[in-house]
This record gives C-alpha cells, sequence and structure tokens, in this order.
C-alpha cells in the first residue's frame, strides 16, 4: 500500500515538472531568439481584419485568434507533453525498480546468508514478505545438512575400514615372516611339516593379497569417474557365461546356480557397457555366494516386458535387518562387521553397481525375508 501511494505522489510530482519544464523551455528559447516563438504564434494564430468607416478610406483594424489553428496547436502540444512525461515516468520507474530490486536481493542475500550460517529458524531471519524464499531455503538447509551428514558418516565408515584394514595387514605378514624364518632355520625339517608350513604360508599371503586389494579398490573409486562406453550387449550369453565362471567359487561352498530366461526366440539385448555390467552382476553373486548357506542354490532369473529387462538373483542364507538392507549400496558399508571373517570387502561393491546401473537408465533394489535375499536389477532393453 505504501509502496503505491508512493508511485502515485512520484507520478503527479513528474507531471507538475513536465509543465514546468516546458513552459521554462518556452520562456527560454523566446527570450534567447528575441521574441521569434511570440512572433511565430502570433503570425499563425492571429488574425487582421479591416473596418472601413466611410467611403474615403477611413477605418481600423481588429485583431482575432483563429481559434481552429489554437486547438489543433493545443491537441499536439498536449500529445507531446504525455508522451514525454510518459517517458519520464517510464525512465524513473525503471531507475526506481532497478534500485529496489538491487535493495531486496542484497537484503535477501544478507537474510540468506544469516540463516545460512547460524543454527535459526527460517522465521527468525525471514520477514512475511519472504515467505516463500523462507520456506525454499528451509528446504535447501535441511537438503545441504543431509548431505553433509551423509558424508560425514561415509568418512567416518571409510577411516574406520581403512584403521581395520591396516590392522589386519599385521596379522597375516607376520604369520608369512614367521613360517618363512621357520623353514629357512630349519631346512632339514620333515617335508610333512614343510609342506604344512608353505601351506599356512600361502594361505596368510593370499588374504594379504586379498587385504591390498581393498586398499587399491578404496583409491581407484576416489581417483576415477565411471564412464560408459556402450554397445549392443547380449544379456543371455553374459548370463550364462558369467554364472559358468563363477563355477570354482561356488565348489568351495558347495553351492549350485541356475538360471531362468525368458522363452523367447530373439535374443535378450540391452544397450550398455558390457564390462561395467558384468561388474553389476560379478558383485551382487559374490554376495550372494558369501552370504549363502552351504549346499544352497542360487537362482539368476530373467523377466522381461515390453521396455525393460528385470534380473533377480536369489539365495538362501541369514536373513538382512530392515535396517542394514536400508544402507546396503552406501559406499564403505560393510554387511559384516566382524574383521576376522573372509567374506565382503571394502564395502563398495554394491555402491559402485548401484552407480553403474543408475548410469544405464536403469535401478537395483534388495529385499531379505524369510531367509531368502533377492537383488533386482532393471535395464532398459534395447531399442
Amino acid at each position: 500500500m505504501k509502496d503505491k501511494i508512493k508511485r502515485t505522489v512520484i507520478t503527479i510530482l513528474m507531471l507538475i515538472g513536465g509543465i514546468i519544464l516546458c513552459v521554462g523551455i518556452y520562456r527560454l528559447f523566446d527570450e534567447l531568439l528575441n521574441g521569434f516563438l511570440l512572433n511565430w504564434l502570433e503570425d499563425k494564430l492571429v488574425y487582421y481584419d479591416w473596418i472601413a468607416l466611410d467611403g474615403e478610406g477611413n477605418g481600423y483594424y481588429t485583431a482575432g485568434i483563429r481559434w481552429w489553428r489554437v486547438k489543433e496547436y493545443l491537441f499536439r502540444g498536449l500529445v507531446i507533453l504525455v508522451l514525454f512525461s510518459m517517458l519520464i515516468i517510464r525512465l524513473v520507474t525503471y531507475v526506481y525498480t532497478a534500485k529496489r530490486e538491487k535493495t531486496v536481493i542484497a537484503q535477501a542475500g544478507w537474510m540468506i546468508g544469516d540463516y545460512m550460517k547460524h543454527d535459526r529458524e527460517a522465521g527468525e531471519v525471514f520477514p512475511p514478505e519472504y515467505a516463500e524464499i523462507s520456506v525454499q531455503m528451509a528446504e535447501i538447509k535441511s537438503s545441504i545438512q543431509r548431505h553433509e551428514q551423509t558424508i560425514k558418516e561415509e568418512a567416518a565408515r571409510k577411516n574406520d575400514l581403512i584403521t581395520y584394514l591396516a590392522h589386519d595387514l599385521k596379522t597375516p605378514l607376520t604369520s608369512v615372516v614367521g613360517y618363512l624364518s621357520l623353514l629357512e632355520e630349519a631346512p632339514d625339517m620333515p617335508e610333512e611339516q614343510k609342506a604344512k608350513y608353505v601351506h599356512i604360508t600361502l594361505d596368510k599371503a593370499l588374504r594379504l593379497e586379498k587385504l591390498i586389494n581393498e586398499f587399491f579398490e578404496i583409491t581407484r573409486y576416489n581417483l576415477q569417474q565411471i564412464v560408459l562406453e556402450k554397445e549392443t550387449v547380449d544379456l543371455t550369453f553374459m548370463l550364462v557365461q558369467m554364472t559358468d565362471e563363477f563355477y570354482p567359487i561356488l565348489q568351495e561352498h558347495n553351492n549350485t546356480i541356475r538360471v531362468e530366461l525368458p522363452e523367447e526366440k530373439e535374443k535378450l539385448t540391452v544397450y550398455a557397457d558390457a564390462e561395467k555390467l558384468a561388474r553389476v552382476f560379478n558383485n551382487i553373486l559374490r554376495n550372494a555366494v558369501a552370504y549363502s548357506y552351504p549346499t544352497s542354490e542360487i537362482l539368476v532369473k530373467c523377466e522381461t516386458d515390453q521396455e525393460k529387462v528385470r534380473i533377480i538373483f536369489q539365495n538362501r542364507g541369514k536373513t538382512i535387518p530392515r535396517q542394514k538392507l536400508d544402507n546396503i549400496f552406501e559406499k564403505f558399508y560393510r554387511l559384516d562387521d566382524a574383521r576376522n571373517t573372509n567374506s565382503g570387502g571394502a564395502g563398495l561393491g554394491l555402491a559402485i553397481a548401484k552407480e553403474i546401473v543408475t548410469l544405464h537408465g536403469g535401478s537395483i533394489m534388495a529385499d531379505s525375508d524369510n531367509e531368502v535375499t533377492r537383488f533386482t536389477v532393471e535395464l532398459p532393453l534395447a531399442g
């Protein structure tokens, strides 16, 4: 309301100022040109008639005003005055609006900065006229705080993991050095005992290699960005080939694997990065084997609709609690917290799998109940 009154007063003052300016310009030019404008007006607007008094040529002149021309000039002048006033008002309004916008932006910036820097409620910082900005800033601040908290938790998990790995490196390394020292100190050791020590040393060395690979996995994830090189991929062939390659790992746990594919004559193809997609399936299958009951079956099943293919990896094992299932795709999250087990890795496998699937325009999810765990990957079909 105050702004409207202020604008109205400014408009009236500008009109008055315009009239005064026009009169001033007229007087100035008239004086500079020695009455030229007055003479011009007299010539254009005044006419003279001769009135004879008798037949001898006596008489006098009378002056009159050409009112039609006065009206014409007044109309023209009014049009010019209105246009000039509108121009002035437009210019003043533009300057005032620009100044007002700068003031509002500066005030909003200060309030936003104050709100983001301090732990205060939005209503305490933003006045009622900034209600919309207040709501938006509250949402942004909440999102930033959640993101920062996620980063802190991720960094804490990463630091804990590195600490555990560094500590775990000592145990197999100490064993390797110890058994090799025994073999060196006793060259005449019985063959049976020597073979036993060599086997233990190899086992500890393999464990050491696995821990070092986990370090490299963490480093690679931090240093490289996943870039896809897409091509048409025969998904049927990829799954069959991969399950065949898992035969030695399955044998260690006495597990079996069964692949169910849709009964279609055409190939099941996706437009994807074959190498990255194979890494996704490899990570999921390794988890399925690691957390399956011995001698149980692992099922790999494909389902299709008009636009998508759904690949389901199912295994029987200990049910994953809901609170852990919600975090299973987070970076550096290990399902198995016990560091003395060989299951699990750096906690990056499923996080990387989710990132790769998302880059392909798909989705990945997990559910677990009644000792059955399922990982479901959805991908768009080629074409």
